[in-house]
């Protein structure tokens, strides 16, 4: 796979079909990244589980936090790695230690490591590097383009209502590249060329 570009149809594709995501390296402190894309995840109504040793045993946004992956007592989908990107290669090493295995290994900005990558697509995971999926959620359900963000993304069509409360957008729609084909059926096909 290319991990230079990804297909939205790829991404997207990944964020709807997951539904647990422990995070590796998140933080409690509010002004950090981690915190913002864990939160943000959470109310998009992902589980999220917090891995941190400095956290383990504590609750953070109300989930409690682990060690390390393996300490997790119930399956993953996707393991989003909020570290340098020197430990990400550990990070897959121990993902595919899990009983299951995760489906999706993710690579926050400016985190990137071949060796990791192949190792993990080289064992039937999914793999994506230097991205956010706080950003890449916001911009293929077209959430920041409501603050005037350009997200490359063009449709016709118009947002999904969700309900009452602060408004969420949905991520399964058709887009210009995808045709008519819901997101989820895309994902669940085998071949990631």
């Amino acid at each position: 796979m290319n991990h230079d570009s990804y297909d939205d149809g790829y991404i997207r594709g990944i964020l709807n079909t997951v539904k647990t995501i422990a995070m590796v390296g998140v933080s409690a402190n509010v002004s950090r990244p981690s915190y913002f894309a864990f939160k943000y995840l959470l109310e998009r109504r992902y589980r999220m589980i917090p891995v941190n040793p400095g956290l383990a045993g504590q609750e953070l946004l109300g989930q409690k936090a682990y060690a390390k992956l393996t300490d997790i007592p119930e399956p993953v989908d996707m393991v989003d790695v909020f570290r340098a990107s020197q430990y990400a290669l550990g990070v897959v090493e121990e993902a595919l230690r899990m009983n299951p295995r995760p489906r999706v290994i993710w690579m926050q900005l400016g985190v990137r490591n071949d060796a990791a990558a192949e190792l993990g697509e080289a064992n039937g995971l999914k793999v994506v590097m230097n991205r956010c999926p706080k950003i890449e959620y916001g911009r293929l359900s077209s959430e920041i383009a409501w603050m005037g963000v350009n997200t490359r993304t063009l449709t016709s069509r118009r947002a999904r209502i969700l309900g009452g409360g602060i408004q969420r957008m949905a991520l399964d729609r058709a887009t210009t590249a995808g045709g008519a084909t819901p997101a989820a059926q895309r994902a669940e096909r085998t071949d990631v060329s």
